[in-house]
């Protein structure tokens, strides 16, 4: 068996693997088709004009589902961990599965309303999916904090910490270089603007915060490598109960979905 095939690891990297495909794919081919420049555009720029735009929104909402898939798992994970633990722990996970939805349909508003439709609403999406994102990377690095060393090693931790270390340095890079681009640009429709030319007011700024988007997006994403451990010890069986021995007698049936945990190591083990 491969490592991925292991438990249910193949969320977080589906997840990973997916997202990055998104970004990679719509880019080369706004670069191919000439409709953004090469040097490092905004993302949401490669996925404004047709036909990238279809790819990257059909793409992205695959990428939310995944999200609120993942998040979902980790949080019924770290809930039978910690049965016994404080009560705070508990809300604390809580939280993070409510962060971790929000962001995920914060994907899904990015995906339906590209940059240059309604720019409000693609704000909104982007802020709901980094913010809160980032938001929930802090989250769960609290709730990794709590849980080492009785359940996991301090590298956990450590590893999870560094990546939202990045993951904040990057929004915040990304705001003020934002902010500085706008303001040396009175008048001109930022939003709009797909092509810049180097030397240009306001073009360093422009390239600070597309690197930053990029570097905040990969770091995102990033976090939930960090899950692939965890998730190699959860498995989901379904177990189908027919009441009747005809369909018409009593259409009443059950379905029981018990985790396998291949492991009683407490880092391991969850339940769904």
């Amino acid at each position: 068996m491969w490592w991925f095939q292991q438990g249910l690891c193949i969320l977080p990297v589906a997840l990973v693997v997916w997202t990055a495909a998104t970004f990679i794919l719509a880019y080369i081919t706004a670069v191919l088709l000439r409709h953004v420049d090469p040097l490092v555009p905004y993302i949401s720029d490669t996925g404004t004009v047709p036909p990238e735009r279809c790819v990257f929104g059909i793409m992205l909402d695959v990428s939310a589902f995944l999200g609120i898939a993942t998040t979902y798992v980790r949080y019924k994970q770290v809930q039978a961990l910690t049965e016994d633990e404080e009560y705070k722990l508990h809300k604390l996970n809580l939280f993070g599965l409510v962060l971790g939805w929000i962001s995920s349909f914060g994907m899904c508003v990015v995906a339906n309303f590209q940059k240059t439709t309604l720019f409000s609403m693609h704000l909104v999406g982007a802020v709901l999916t980094f913010g809160v994102g980032a938001l929930y990377i802090l989250v769960q690095t609290l709730v990794s904090l709590y849980m080492q060393p009785h359940v996991h090693g301090k590298t956990v931790f450590w590893v999870r910490l560094a990546v939202g270390v990045w993951t904040f340095s990057s929004i915040i890079s990304m705001f003020v270089s934002s902010v500085i681009m706008y303001s040396s640009l009175p008048g001109v429709d930022v939003a709009h603007k797909l092509h810049w030319i180097p030397g240009e007011t306001g073009y360093t700024a422009h390239l600070i915060s597309t690197i930053s988007e990029w570097s905040l997006a990969m770091s995102f994403i990033s976090f939930f490598l960090t899950y692939i451990r965890d998730f190699q010890k959860i498995t989901l069986r379904a177990d189908v109960n027919l009441h009747s021995s005809h369909l018409y007698d009593s259409p009443h049936y059950s379905i029981t979905a018990p985790v396998n945990q291949s492991e009683t190591s407490p880092l391991l083990a969850g339940s769904i």
